[in-house]
């Protein structure tokens, strides 16, 4: 479905069924050069069991309107503008990666608006290597490939997928290159420049969950456990066998998690 916002068109996917503002809304988030096609297994469960699904592309993502936004705060004040576009006074966050910090400093800003959160794949700091950053710049291929590489597990490498027929791999460089231009370096410059993540975390008052992959090497289970403690009353959970994309190499250990939280 189409949403306004700020005068331009985001996109949200809704899981299948039909938007329901009567039901509890949740709000999935994709990560860096990503889009919300990364939540369908999630978000099509959740629809279909009573809840409001609203899987977004950011600006400049997807079928979302550009331009890209360049910084957390932006983003997050983005989606506190989304929330009640789409019809819902406060909504279940869902983020991964860049789209978990995004979630997070929402929840910081906006706690009126955030009613519980998961944070997939995150960390206080998510530096980013000079080397992807700058392939990512230039728009080079080595900038998919260094990004899936690192963000997937051992299995993924061995060509292991829980969906007969399906490689994990190549779905993440398929997935990377239909980024517009640009996009990919403009999100992971946003992850790199992010460093409020204890500060955000020290905000949030709403029900949390942190899950991380075992085999995270980009935000590896140790800095998730750190963003964790420093969020009052937060959940951790680490899923073992899994890197840092955890909805699509652990989708249904992935969804068992979320149902806890929303």
């Amino acid at each position: 479905m189409d949403l306004p916002v700020r005068g331009r068109t985001a996109f949200a996917a809704t899981g299948g069924r039909p938007l329901d503002t009567a039901l509890p809304a949740v709000i999935l988030l994709h990560g860096a050069g990503m889009d919300r096609t990364v939540w369908a297994l999630q978000s099509r469960y959740l629809a279909h069991h009573g809840r409001a699904v609203l899987a977004l592309d950011l600006p400049g993502h997807g079928r979302s309107e550009g331009p890209a936004l360049t910084s957390v705060d932006e983003m997050a004040d983005w989606l506190a503008e989304a929330i009640p576009v789409a019809g819902f006074a406060r909504a279940a966050l869902v983020g991964h990666s860049m789209g978990a910090i995004v979630s997070l400093a929402c929840a910081a800003r906006y706690p009126e608006r955030v009613s519980a959160l998961a944070l997939l794949g995150a960390a206080p700091r998510m530096p980013v290597h000079p080397d992807l950053l700058a392939a990512a710049q230039q728009n080079n291929r080595a900038a998919v490939d260094m990004v899936n590489a690192w963000a997937h597990g051992g299995a993924a490498h061995r060509g292991g997928h829980p969906l007969s027929g399906t490689w994990l791999i190549g779905g993440g460089n398929r997935l990377l290159e239909r980024a517009r231009p640009g996009v990919l370096y403009a999100d992971l410059a946003v992850c790199d420049a992010y460093d409020q993540g204890l500060a955000d975390a020290a905000k949030v008052t709403c029900p949390t969950l942190v899950a991380m992959g075992a085999e995270d090497r980009m935000t590896p289970a140790k800095a998730g456990a750190k963003l964790a403690a420093a969020i009052a009353g937060a959940r951790s959970l680490v899923i073992p066998d899994c890197g840092h994309m955890l909805m699509t190499e652990r989708p249904d250990a992935t969804l068992d998690a979320l149902k806890t939280i929303v």
